[in-house]
């Protein structure tokens, strides 16, 4: 591990740096090895537009591909087959990083089909199955906060499962996610399962807040609204972590972590900047805390590396500031419930459009393997 490198201070501070990126190609080719000795890495997370990419590109998976076609196997029992086989290649690879922290680090998350993402049934049933198929204790199932996503988390975690809890964007989600997840520790206890083997992050996205936010303050377009762009997604994180904070202190919460519970962490997910006027490093530095994850993209974690200020904790003295930014917002007439409930929605939109480019990269492979 570097140790005088920003990445290696963030890491010092208590913030696990996890990549937001897998391929066959980084696995095989030693990179992902690499990011973790260079870079400070503890960890991955996958979705469906990271295997998407990954699919497209090179002739990793050219082999895997051939076979399931020889095979007969359908698009999606080739989807899951490949996806899996990276996700427990790449947790074996921070096995060693898991042991040492004790579960803390070291994971890998996969996520659920995105078109399960109002189906709470659905959702439990392929959580379980992924669970299963990957077969590594450093492993996470990605569900969405959607309102049927919170009864899978209970579920789930009930099951004795980590899960790692996406796309949330609004404080008021990111409670009821929390009360999920307590509810489904308290199902795990009463089940006689070890609370300490279970895992979770809640999945908080950064810069789309911005993004959506920032674009109804252009068509503002007064000195008012112009002052308040791009300061939306941090104060709105920022926020999040004083949730966190105030949820793991109620006495519901104590009584959990004392029989043996973990903490759900506060992930800062989309922390890549879409604005090229911003520093490419602000989801990372202006939230920087204790007991955290950042999940960057590669791009992200190379410019942190390079040239990250980090000054410790960013993020406990804010509260008063963000809560005033998003006031300033809504007194513009600006309605953070409306741009949250567009940003889900459109969330699991796009994932489900990233869903079906992979099923048809595989599919177009299947058929060219014949």
């Amino acid at each position: 591990m570097s140790t005088e490198s920003p990445t290696a201070a963030l890491s010092a501070l208590g913030v696990s740096i996890w990549l937001d990126d897998l391929s066959r190609d980084r696995i095989q080719s030693g990179g992902l090895q690499s990011l973790i000795a260079e870079r400070n890495v503890v960890g991955v997370t996958t979705n469906p537009t990271i295997f998407a990419t990954a699919l497209a590109k090179g002739t990793t998976y050219d082999a895997q591909v051939a076979e399931l076609a020889a095979a007969g196997k359908s698009v999606t029992e080739a989807v899951f087959e490949i996806t899996t086989d990276d996700v427990a290649a790449a947790s074996d690879i921070f096995r060693p990083i898991f042991d040492s922290t004790d579960g803390f680090d070291g994971r890998v998350s996969i996520e659920v089909e995105p078109g399960l993402a109002h189906d709470a049934a659905g959702t439990i049933q392929q959580a379980k199955e992924l669970w299963a198929k990957v077969d590594r204790p450093n492993a996470m199932i990605k569900i969405p906060a959607t309102v049927e996503g919170l009864e899978a988390i209970t579920a789930v975690i009930g099951a004795g499962i980590s899960v790692n809890v996406t796309l949330i964007f609004s404080l008021e989600r990111h409670r009821e996610v929390i009360d999920a997840y307590l509810a489904g520790l308290e199902q795990a206890k009463a089940a006689g399962i070890d609370l300490s083997t279970i895992h979770s992050v809640a999945s908080f996205f950064v810069s789309r807040v911005d993004t959506e936010i920032d674009k109804r303050l252009e068509a503002i377009g007064t000195d008012e609204a112009l002052a308040l762009k791009s300061k939306a997604g941090v104060a709105n994180a920022q926020l999040a972590y004083q949730v966190y904070e105030e949820a793991f202190a109620t006495e519901r919460a104590s009584a959990l972590l004392a029989a043996g519970a973990n903490k759900q962490r506060p992930l800062w997910a989309s922390t890549g900047v879409k604005d090229p006027a911003l520093p490419d490093t602000l989801y990372v530095t202006e939230l920087a805390v204790r007991e955290t994850v950042n999940t960057m993209p590669e791009k992200t974690l190379e410019a942190t590396f390079d040239h990250a200020v980090v000054e410790g904790d960013a993020v406990t003295g804010s509260y008063e500031k963000a809560g005033a930014t998003l006031e300033a917002l809504s007194a513009i007439g600006i309605s953070y419930d409306e741009v949250t409930a567009l940003l889900e929605k459109e969330g699991v939109e796009k994932f489900i459009v990233s869903w079906n480019e992979l099923l048809d990269t595989v599919s177009a492979a299947l058929e060219a393997a014949k």
